[in-house]
């Protein structure tokens, strides 16, 4: 199979190309939890594009970017427990 360099210029557009592109991104296992953090929120985002562009696999794509979504917010209460981010201030 050949893929043409510029398949996914602009970002991938189904599924297997989001899966593709956040499997060559993925941080190394010994990352710091803030490149995880990073990852993650970049996933879910990603995922939540692909529920838009690749109707055939819209709710498969809505799970993966909910599962990225509850890795993040995993990842940041650790960091907060760790004393590492200050907790958000409640705007009014």
């Amino acid at each position: 199979m050949t893929i043409k360099k510029d398949a996914n210029r602009g970002g991938p557009q189904t599924l297997m190309q989001a899966h593709e592109e956040l499997v060559r991104i993925r941080p190394c296992p010994k990352a710091s939890l803030p490149v995880w953090l990073s990852y993650y929120r970049r996933s879910a985002e990603v995922y939540q594009k692909i529920a838009k562009s690749d109707p055939t696999h819209e709710g498969e794509a809505q799970y993966w970017a909910q599962r990225e979504r509850a890795r993040a917010e995993s990842i940041t209460a650790r960091i907060r427990a760790h004393g590492l981010v200050p907790k958000q201030r409640e705007r009014r």
